[in-house]
């Protein structure tokens, strides 16, 4: 899977977004996504989380994560058909790392472990996980603490 990060105000160090590339490549390969899929992860401020948040969501408040999903077509969008070689674009994920930092402490996480949690979390809805109703969050919370226990991340953990 080919995961593309952007942390252009320089939030996480290099060894923070490997751990997140890491991670996601291994929620991917347990999850059975196609090889030639596409992700991109940005990771930004409270301020411009919230900007998307009141833009794309209408809520005027910062969030955690934001997940766009590729298939959530709108009604003034195409649906392309895939060539078969094409890769497989999955979404964009947004992750706001001064709420990231926040929740850690508010937690009790360490702050990789909140970290870890955000990328998983919102991947998880771009592959079609949700939390609305219990039976379906308790099966999503399952699967996130699977995968954040392989990285030996738990909950806190300080």
């Amino acid at each position: 899977m080919n995961i593309y990060m952007t942390d252009e105000g320089k939030l996480l160090t290099e060894e923070q977004l490997k751990l997140v590339e890491a991670i996601l490549v291994y929620t991917a390969t347990e999850e059975k996504i196609e090889a030639n899929s596409e992700l991109s992860v940005t990771f930004v401020t409270n301020d411009e989380i919230q900007q998307i948040n009141r833009e794309w969501r209408g809520k005027d408040q910062a969030t955690d994560v934001i997940s766009f999903a590729m298939d959530e077509l709108g009604e003034d969008e195409i649906d392309f058909e895939l060539l078969e070689d094409e890769p497989v674009v999955l979404g964009d994920l947004i992750i706001s790392v001064e709420r990231c930092r926040e929740q850690a402490a508010e937690y009790g996480n360490h702050f990789e472990r909140e970290l870890g949690f955000l990328a998983v979390h919102g991947f998880l809805h771009l592959l079609g996980y949700d939390h609305i109703e219990k039976a379906d969050e308790d099966i999503m919370t399952k699967r996130q603490e699977e995968i954040l226990h392989h990285f030996e991340l738990y909950r806190g953990k300080l």
